[in-house]
């Protein structure tokens, strides 16, 4: 039986404690010498693919929505609840961060970091900055929000130009593909990678390294249930005019499929049959759930938020407002091009840590769990797609009952 990508990151996560606990203090240069290069050449893999990958996904995702116009009515509605939830569950993230503190009980150095998060510009100031003068610059400097916002601006103008653009979009497409076979690569190295990282933290700071990861997976776990039952529970009941209980019976066996593949593209045959069960129409169901597997990454935000948190915490950084803004921003336009990439999660939080300037060596830390923090993730991102789904077509019919007795 072949062994899953995320069991061997697991096994690399437990294999690095185990030899950092064995080393000790006394084999931490030995650690520092010999292991830690190969967590560094796995981070620095990883860095070499964020701007490429980001930049060419996004804008084939905004060119795979097709013209704005024709969308109309439907499209506009999907997208404007799917990113609203999105930036909602982010802030859920950074909230539940905030409370739990997952990372307090470990205190890396983080030397120049921390200087630089007290430099941090003001809210306003922010704001600005994520429109480019030079994109090509804002590239070379892994600016992440202001290379997102260019792509939204190249994805839409591909889009407007139509067919005399099709060889730029095929292009971008292209790269788009070859990014994710790169992704892929990196990540058959993301066992090792991990154990070169995890060794010299544990063999520094010891069994205490242990009690955040658990912070951070009750963290997630109970950010997810309260974004499910409480986000979409409110949507459902206010908005659908649906009992929240029903359609949360309804939509259980979506959830179970989703909850054990961690794949919302898996989950997609079970969540047509469980929506048009509850009285959706095939056309919009048909719409909303693809866009939504694509689009739609509340789980994923909200564990985004946290885990950003957990990295500042265990880095002893304090994060300014205008750093909260780009975080929400970041997560919440990068969910448009980025669902359907291997490891996105991984991929998605190293573009966001990037973003605020905290280390991308904090990311390895939750990779080892990263398959136990994917199931509550991936089940959150199935559930807001069908609740989307049964509010869009609870308003088109009402549009049709107004349209029909005027």
């Amino acid at each position: 039986m072949k062994m899953h990508l995320s069991t061997k990151i697991l096994i690399g996560l437990v294999l690095g404690v185990f030899a950092g606990l064995a080393l000790g203090s006394d084999g931490l240069p030995f650690a520092k010498a010999w292991i830690a290069p190969f967590g560094t050449i796995f981070m620095n893999m990883i860095k070499m693919i964020i701007v490429p990958l980001v930049f060419s996904s996004l804008i084939v995702g905004i060119c795979g929505l097709g013209d704005v116009n024709k969308i109309g009515r439907v499209g506009a509605k999907t997208i404007a609840y799917y990113l609203g939830t999105t930036a909602f569950a982010i802030v859920l993230g950074l909230v539940l961060g905030t409370l739990l503190s997952p990372g307090t009980g470990i205190n890396m150095p983080s030397g120049d970091v921390k200087a630089a998060a007290k430099a941090a510009p003001p809210l306003m100031q922010v704001i600005v900055a994520i429109f480019p003068t030079n994109p090509v610059d804002a590239m070379l400097q892994a600016n992440m929000l202001q290379i997102i916002v260019f792509a939204l601006f190249m994805g839409g103008g591909i889009t407007l130009v139509g067919e005399r653009a099709d060889s730029f979009f095929k292009f971008f497409d292209g790269m788009a593909e070859a990014c994710y076979k790169v992704v892929g690569m990196i990540m058959w190295f993301a066992p090792i990678g991990v154990f070169a990282l995890m060794t010299p933290v544990t063999a520094t700071y010891g069994p205490a390294v242990l009690f955040p990861l658990l912070k951070v997976i009750v963290a997630v776990y109970l950010g997810c249930a309260m974004h499910a039952f409480i986000v979409y529970g409110f949507l459902l009941k206010t908005v659908g005019k649906m009992n929240p209980m029903t359609f949360f019976k309804g939509i259980l066996p979506a959830q179970m499929v989703a909850f054990s593949t961690c794949s919302s593209s898996a989950t997609l045959p079970v969540s047509f049959e469980c929506v048009q069960d509850m009285g959706v129409s095939k056309e919009v169901s048909s719409f909303v759930l693809p866009l939504g597997a694509t689009i739609n990454m509340d789980g994923t935000a909200l564990y985004q938020g946290v885990c950003a948190l957990f990295v500042a915490q265990i880095y002893g950084i304090d994060l300014s407002m205008g750093q909260y803004v780009t975080i929400i921003l970041t997560g919440t336009l990068a969910s448009i091009g980025t669902a359907g990439v291997p490891g996105a999660g991984l991929i998605m939080l190293t573009m966001i840590l990037q973003a605020v300037g905290l280390p991308l060596e904090g990311a390895a830390l939750v990779a080892g769990i990263d398959r136990i923090l994917d199931m509550p993730r991936t089940t959150v991102n199935i559930t807001g797609d069908a609740t989307v789904a049964l509010i869009v077509d609870k308003g088109e019919k009402d549009r049709e009952a107004r349209l029909a007795n005027s």
